[in-house]
């Protein structure tokens, strides 16, 4: 008995300092990132990233130059905006129209419903790197190149939010439509009044993972979008370097500035984050 105590003990020990040393592992860049913004952008050139607390170079210089509202700070204010209003407009169109295909891939019985939602899962077998020209294609038959519809649209129906959904709403007992209905309510009435709050932590869960694959999305944006005044925070980051010369100073305060909506977002909706993402393996 003292054996088998002593041997959870030590497992216990042995898996808390190996999850450690992976937190550090990934803490890393963001630390070496951290440390070099308040570095002047000749030392990042000269020595590279590094987590040396060297405290003679180091000074708010670079953010003081990103708040000071000068014409490379009004740019990069205009790409951060840019990129709140995106994500914000792609995850709540997101969420909707995801959680009503899985409410219907889930409530209701019918011929197909099956074949259906293979359909929705084969899609997530095949690369963006694939869809990207034939997407592009569709964007230019439809006049969306360089506008906002045009780098929303295409992901809209994501099918990982939708079998996330579906796979939550699985586990909700579905008398609760029955219920619904011998009061008198409308189908549109028990999809949005009774089921929709039940998966609060579902939207939670993919709001999040939502909001940090639109915030970082670089590549579609960049493809769709023309002119600089609607450049993403990720393309317009992108922009500093260039063979003429770049902006060090603005590329690095300006990375960890932008890691704070997220990271906002995340801490307020991290118990909902965690419930919604455990709640198909606890209920029943």
């Amino acid at each position: 008995m003292i054996m088998n105590h002593n041997k959870k003990k030590l497992l216990s020990i042995l898996s808390t300092a190996a999850f450690a040393l992976l937190s550090l592992l990934v803490l890393f860049p963001v630390l070496a990132g951290a440390l070099a913004s308040f570095r002047p952008g000749r030392e990042l050139i000269r020595r590279g990233l590094s987590i040396n607390l060297d405290f003679s170079t180091m000074s708010f210089s670079n953010y003081h130059y990103l708040f000071s509202w000068n014409a490379d700070s009004k740019k990069y204010f205009m790409w951060f905006k840019n990129s709140m209003v995106l994500t914000l407009l792609s995850v709540v169109l997101t969420l909707i129209i995801c959680y009503f295909v899985a409410y219907g891939l889930t409530m209701y019985d019918y011929r197909l419903k099956n074949v259906l939602f293979f359909l929705v899962i084969a899609t997530m077998m095949v690369p963006f790197e694939i869809l990207m020209l034939p997407l592009y294609q569709e964007m230019i038959d439809l006049n969306l190149i360089d506008t906002a519809a045009g780098v929303i649209l295409p992901g809209l129906c994501s099918a990982s939010t939708i079998f996330f959904f579906r796979q939550y709403m699985i586990s909700l007992p579905k008398e609760l439509l029955d219920a619904g209905r011998i009061d008198g309510a409308t189908e549109f009435g028990i999809c949005v009044k009774i089921m929709l709050p039940l998966t609060k932590p579902a939207f939670a869960a993919m709001g999040i993972l939502c909001a940090m694959g639109s915030w970082n999305n670089m590549l579609w944006p960049m493809m769709v979008f023309r002119n600089s005044d609607k450049f993403t925070l990720p393309i317009g980051l992108n922009t500093l370097l260039t063979p003429y010369g770049n902006n060090y100073d603005l590329l690095i305060a300006g990375s960890m500035f932008a890691i704070l909506p997220v990271l906002v977002v995340f801490l307020c909706f991290q118990s909902y984050f965690i419930e919604g993402m455990t709640a198909g393996a606890v209920k029943g």
